[in-house]
Order: structure tokens, then sequence, then C-alpha cells
């Protein structure tokens, strides 16, 4: 009897999955994204909030006429 198996093992994994596992995920990547994102939402929530204020004055204004 040889040490050698009888059959082929096979790989499991396809190649996608393999590749997928062996990248590492870069935290200082996501937090910086995380941060340009925190930053982009209070702009626009700023915008926001000055177009709202804005039309209630002008509304005010009309109304006061």
């Amino acid at each position: 009897m040889s040490a050698q198996p009888k059959y082929k093992q096979e790989n499991f994994y396809s190649e996608e999955e393999s590749n997928s596992r062996s990248k590492k995920v870069n935290l200082t990547d996501l937090v910086e994204r995380m941060k340009d994102e925190e930053k982009k939402e209070k702009k626009n929530n700023l915008i926001l909030s000055a177009a709202a204020v804005s039309a209630v004055a002008v509304f005010g204004i009309i109304l006061t006429l």
C-alpha cells in the first residue's frame, strides 16, 4: 500500500471565494470613508435646514404684507 491517496483532493471553494478570503480589510480606509460620508451628510442637512428656514421666512414676510 502506498502513502498517496487514491483520489484527488478537491478544492471545495471556488476561485472567487478563495480570493475574497485572502483579501484583508483595510480599517483605515473604511474609517476615512465613514468620516467623508458623515461630512457630506452634515453638509446636506445644513443646506436643507437653511432652505427650510428661508422658505419659512419668505412665507412669513409675504403674510405680513
